[in-house]
This record gives structure tokens, C-alpha cells and sequence, in this order.
């Protein structure tokens, strides 16, 4: 059914059924714009709706791209968040998302380190491929306390409860994936870890795809900025 065919109260509904939420700028969107919101609905739900992935991972993966650095959107984590613990997702799941959000930020470090390596005489990519195994190696003999805090911060995520190793794989390469923080080569490190984990294509793509309609949340403060001038 076309936009031009359903009423605003359809909209609406399959708005709800297909994101599981309604907030103020939905309204003004349904009022002002229903073909967009009733477009905007059935893309965004797509990858959720459809993918491989359970329910609990793909509310975990939310957690993680509105709890990220890059994106720090409150009002979607709430809600996202809420619906994990509501699908099964255990208290040591969403600290496991909330620490992998944490480690975001040491993949730009390393491929930094390994830049910083080459340009000042380091060992270069022909004798080293692996950025972050170069960036470590470098990292271990210039600052050797800086390297093993490092290295315990991220061990510090790895226990017997909470996220799978390939579940941790597929919380990164949405991280990494993501527009609001893109980075092909932690992407690609993640995707390959992800493979060796036993990950489908079909796991993975979803992932991705799960990050693209963050930016909603620019048409959302826009629609909302538009209400109060109108």
C-alpha cells in the first residue's frame, strides 16, 4: 500500500510496528511530511525486521551506536537499551556493548601509532601488513607502561559471562562501519576477526546496515527545531 493510500492513523501504526517507538517529531513528520516518515519507516526497519541476526543482538547494537563518542544520542539509547533488557540481554551484555564503545576510540590511536612509526623511521607496511600488530610492536618499545594498560583495559572485557567473542565482532564492525565514526581499517581487521569467529556474510552485512539510519536523528532535531518556528 502507497502512502497516498493509507491515512495518517496507518502511517502511524506501521511507523510503530516497524521502529517501536513514537516520539514528538514522528507527529510533526506524519503531519507535515507522511510519505518520508512512511519511506523513512519501512528502510530503517528493513535490516532489523529481516537480517539473521536475534532481536537482542540487533537492540545491542543500537545500545552501542547511540552510546558511541560519535553519536551520544540519550533519548534513542533509552529506549534501545530498555528493549534489550526486555528481549534477554543481561546486565553484562550492555556493560560489554558499553565497554567495546569505550575501546572505539584506540583503533584511531594505533593506525595513528603506525603513521607516526613510518614517518619517523619506524618499520614499514611492507615489513609489517598488520597495522595495529606494527602499531603495538612500536607502541611496546616507546612507551612499554602506556602498551600494557592498554592491553589490560581491553583484556578487562573478556570474561565468561556476557557477549560471545563473535557477538563482541559484530557490536565493532557497526562501530566501526558507522558514518559518525567510519574507519575502513579497524572495519576490515573486524570483519576478518568476525570470519574467523565463524560469522555469515548475512551477520555481518546486517550489522552494517543497522548504523545508517543514525542520521534521522539530524532530520529529528531539525523537525523539532521547525515546530518551534514555525
Amino acid at each position: 500500500m502507497t502512502p497516498a493510500e493509507m491515512d495518517r492513523d496507518a502511517i502511524k501504526a506501521e511507523f510503530q510496528r516497524e521502529r517501536g517507538y513514537w516520539r514528538p517529531w514522528n507527529e510533526t513528520l506524519l503531519r507535515e511530511q507522511p510519505d518520508f516518515l512512511l519511506a523513512y519507516a519501512r528502510y530503517a526497519g528493513h535490516p532489523s525486521r529481516t537480517g539473521p541476526l536475534s532481536t537482542r543482538m540487533v537492540e545491542l547494537i543500537y545500545v552501542a551506536l547511540d552510546a558511541s563518542s560519535s553519536h551520544l544520542f540519550e533519548s534513542g539509547l533509552r529506549i534501545h537499551m530498555q528493549k534489550a533488557i526486555d528481549v534477554g540481554a543481561s546486565h553484562q551484555d550492555i556493560f560489554d556493548v558499553l565497554h567495546l564503545v569505550a575501546e572505539q576510540g584506540l583503533a584511531c590511536v594505533l593506525e595513528s601509532i603506525h603513521l607516526l612509526a613510518e614517518e619517523t623511521g619506524g618499520v614499514t607496511n611492507q615489513h609489517h601488513p598488520n597495522t595495529a600488530e606494527h602499531a603495538w610492536d612500536w607502541l611496546s618499545r616507546h612507551d612499554p607502561l602506556y602498551a600494557e594498560l592498554t592491553r589490560a583495559f581491553c583484556q578487562n572485557n573478556h570474561s565468561n559471562e556476557g557477549l560471545a567473542l563473535s557477538e563482541r565482532c559484530l557490536v565493532q564492525i557497526a562501530l566501526h562501519a558507522c558514518f559518525t565514526a567510519f574507519n575502513p581499517v579497524a572495519l576490515r581487521s573486524c570483519i576478518r576477526q568476525g570470519i574467523e569467529h565463524g560469522l555469515t556474510t548475512a551477520q555481518m552485512l546486517q550489522a552494517i546496515q543497522l548504523g545508517a539510519h543514525l542520521s534521522v536523528h539530524g532530520t529529528a532535531l531539525g523537525t523539532q527545531v521547525f515546530e518551534s518556528v514555525k
